[in-house]
């Protein structure tokens, strides 16, 4: 497959924060409805226990308890901010973009750009690339990347397949530019969109507006309805197998890395299964693989971010840090990228239920 890759220079990452709901639901709660299958389910795929959103919050209320410690840290005041990007697939609404929604209750100034990108799993890694090519723009030096998704909210809760695969959560992170061009970024992405109903809702949206409500059998302990998440986890594993390692071979190569210089290979957070084949099949130890499903699950696009926020945040590390990123999943995408992290660079893992109203629903 194609791929885009190359160097971005003069951009750091100075923050990462990450929110997750304080809603902890562990895989016992599913014995009554799946028996045999859930003890199978778990040791298999490595998930014990999610952070599960309660029914008010939302993506962007996780992402906003997330920019705030980022702001309450110092590193940043709002005034600064000059864009903010937010990467979902579970917006607050259809319409208008949730950046916007966000750039408003986080009062962030008018000459600010905000938009959303509708993505998943490789949707951070992507969202690094269009963040830290902002930041080399002229009028813009300090981008706000934040997102996540709650993912529980689009899972059937009686598909065995998936009830317990999804946890929720959200993120921020803080890109700037620097003068500095000592540490530069490597990057190389790609896409098969032939792919691109292994992940799916299939009903909702312009395409197929009318589909079936009603929960179907599609296998045993398999029931959904048209406007539940389907995965194709064989063809989802195939893809990853036969896609990423190679990408974080050729990223490596390029950006002159070998699992011996570098400290982390942070992976999404797809199953523990998943992670030991890409581990071994780059030559990477474990122990140099942060693993964060056993207690989150699948977070989406969050998974990447609470990976090293929880590997580095509370770690006695001192020095920088170098990491490769591989993100991938839904579209079929994926994004590798290669940089180097401040020891002080990833913030505690924050628990919260918070919520907002913003009266969007009494426009009346």
């Amino acid at each position: 497959m194609n791929a885009a890759s190359g160097v971005l220079n003069h951009v750091v990452l100075q923050a990462i924060s990450c929110t997750v709901p304080n809603n902890i639901v562990g895989n016992d709660q599913f014995v009554e409805r799946f028996g045999d299958g859930v003890d199978k389910f778990s040791k298999m795929t490595g998930i014990y226990q999610r952070c599960i959103a309660i029914p008010e919050q939302t993506t962007s209320d996780l992402s906003y308890v997330a920019v705030k410690q980022i702001f309450d840290s110092g590193k940043v005041i709002p005034e600064s901010i000059d864009a903010l990007i937010f990467v979902t697939q579970t917006p607050d609404y259809i319409l208008p973009s949730t950046a916007c929604v966000l750039h408003h209750r986080l009062g962030l100034k008018k000459e600010c750009l905000a938009f959303d990108i509708n993505l998943g799993c490789s949707g951070f890694a992507y969202g690094l690339f269009v963040a830290g090519s902002l930041c080399r723009r002229e009028g813009i030096r300090s981008v706000l990347l934040c997102g996540g998704d709650t993912i529980s909210k689009l899972v059937s809760s009686v598909d065995k397949s998936s009830a317990m695969l999804f946890g929720d959560g959200g993120y921020a992170a803080l890109l700037e530019y620097t003068d500095a061009s000592d540490n530069p970024w490597s990057y190389l992405y790609g896409t098969d969109g032939a792919g691109a109903k292994s992940i799916i809702i299939p009903s909702g949206a312009h395409r197929n507006k009318n589909g079936a409500h009603d929960v179907r059998e599609f296998g045993e302990g398999v029931l959904r309805s048209d406007y539940d998440l389907y995965l194709d986890g064989i063809d989802v594993f195939n893809f990853t197998i036969s896609e990423v390692p190679s990408a974080i071979k050729r990223l490596m190569k390029q950006a002159e890395r070998c699992p011996e210089n570098t400290d982390f290979l942070v992976l999404h957070q797809a199953n523990l299964f998943i992670l030991k084949q890409i581990a071994k099949m780059t030559n990477f130890p474990m122990e140099k693989v942060p693993v964060t499903i056993d207690r989150f699950g699948n977070t989406s696009s969050a998974s990447i971010p609470l990976a090293l926020c929880d590997a580095l945040a509370v770690s006695s590390v001192t020095s920088a840090q170098r990491v490769v990123l591989a993100g991938f999943g839904v579209g079929l995408s994926w994004g590798v990228i290669s940089m180097v992290l401040s020891p002080d660079c990833c913030l505690p893992v924050v628990y919260s239920n918070d919520s907002y109203t913003d009266g969007a629903l009494n426009h009346g």
